[in-house]
């Protein structure tokens, strides 16, 4: 039985916030969502915003007839990659008229209803996974990655009691920074010479806004301008909670054990850079709740990312290294999306993620961490817009050498 405009309506609606939730940047939901209208025979616009989603239809076939008009509030979801991607596998079933709009209603529901794309105990061992990893790629020493795989297991608790307790939620990012803090102002009175901001760093790196402000740009370039705004916006609130919570934990971790002593110039082992890469691309994937057949992708993806951005960047500097890096990564997810049939972002994201944290931006946010010397802080602040513009420009010109057949 044929589904009245109504229920047409509806099922888009519904679509719209589960991709929404699950991370989806604004410019590939609105198109989307408008290239499954106009497979029902439908017409109109999408307007979607971090914090909401507007709807306008109507029927192709009668453009005077009914018009469906809805807004709804909604609120920032975190990456779901693997919802997201089984989503999208039932809108292909649906738009090659293997199911019915019924049952896609069904699949939809399926989805939101199931579980963790992981147990509770790989979460865990991902973000101290994770964490460790990324101490290894900025060189840390073992006693650094020791100490940041405790805390990120720390991390994972907080977040995990904050899913649970409404209140701790609000308060999340600034109440995790404190005591991670204080924790690692104690860690340097007991294990002298650890590099206490670096410990921070990478204890909260799963908090640090990298890929949102990468979104937030490209949503911009996009001329998603409300959208890209907002996120880039709620993305620097986020670093300034993270900023004030480290703040406040260092001066309390100096009130209980005294002053933090200097860091000795200990480092891993130039060697663990490569599997710090491997490491930090797995637990990406996994906090991101990729589907085990995606990994494998993603984290070749990061391998491929921050391998031709080192080559590059010390003979022409580290704008062309990160637009090259984004470049190879964009024509492989798109390469990828066309054979596997799957959503590019699943590919995309990994390595993206893993170009950041490579770049000064977060050289930049150890200094201001730490307490030193801030004299180059608007150099550090041009580099890390010409970071992200480079990103984003080697995405645009990835489409437009492989354009991508899927609008996810």
């Amino acid at each position: 039985m044929a589904l009245s405009f109504k229920q047409q309506c509806a099922f888009l609606l519904k679509l719209g916030a589960m991709l929404h939730r699950y991370g989806t940047p604004a410019f590939r939901l609105e198109a989307h969502l408008k290239m499954l209208a106009a497979h029902l025979e439908l017409d109109g616009y999408f307007l979607v915003n971090p914090t909401s989603l507007t709807y306008c239809l109507w029927m192709k076939d009668a453009p005077d007839g009914d018009v469906f008009n809805y807004s709804m509030r909604v609120k920032p979801g975190d990456l779901d990659l693997g919802s997201l991607a089984r989503t999208d596998a039932l809108v292909s079933e649906l738009v090659a008229g293997r199911c019915t709009l019924e049952e896609a209603k069904d699949g939809l529901k399926a989805i939101e209803d199931s579980g963790p794309g992981y147990p509770a105990w790989v979460t865990l061992i991902a973000f101290l996974v994770l964490g460790s990893a990324f101490a290894m790629l900025m060189r840390g020493s073992w006693n650094d990655v020791a100490w940041v795989g405790a805390l990120s297991v720390l991390v994972y608790g907080v977040i995990a009691w904050a899913d649970r307790a409404p209140r701790v939620a609000i308060m999340l990012e600034p109440l995790t920074a404190t005591v991670v803090a204080v924790i690692s102002v104690g860690a340097s009175r007991w294990d002298p010479g650890i590099n206490q901001p670096l410990i921070v760093l990478a204890s909260l790196i799963t908090f640090v806004p990298g890929l949102s402000l990468a979104i937030g740009f490209r949503e911009l370039a996009a001329r998603e301008l409300i959208s890209g705004t907002a996120r880039i916006m709620d993305s620097l609130m986020v670093l300034f909670k993270l900023y004030f919570g480290t703040v406040l934990g260092v001066a309390i971790g100096v009130l209980i054990w005294g002053v933090v002593l200097p860091a000795d110039v200990r480092r891993v082992p130039v060697w663990t850079i490569w599997p710090a890469v491997l490491l930090l691309a797995t637990g990406l994937t996994v906090v991101y709740k990729a589907r085990p057949i995606d990994v494998p992708w993603g984290v070749v993806s990061a391998v491929m990312a921050y391998g031709v951005s080192m080559l590059v960047t010390p003979v022409w500097g580290m704008t062309l290294g990160a637009f090259l890096g984004a470049f190879v990564v964009g024509v492989y997810a798109n390469l990828s999306a066309r054979w596997r049939n799957a959503p590019a972002t699943l590919v995309i994201l990994p390595g993206i993620v893993v170009l950041v944290p490579g770049s000064k931006v977060y050289v930049g946010l150890d200094n201001v961490v730490s307490g030193g010397q801030i004299t180059s802080v608007e150099e550090i602040g041009v580099q890390t817009f010409l970071l992200f513009m480079s990103l984003i420009a080697g995405l645009i010109f990835a489409s437009s050498v492989v354009q991508p057949r899927r609008s996810l």
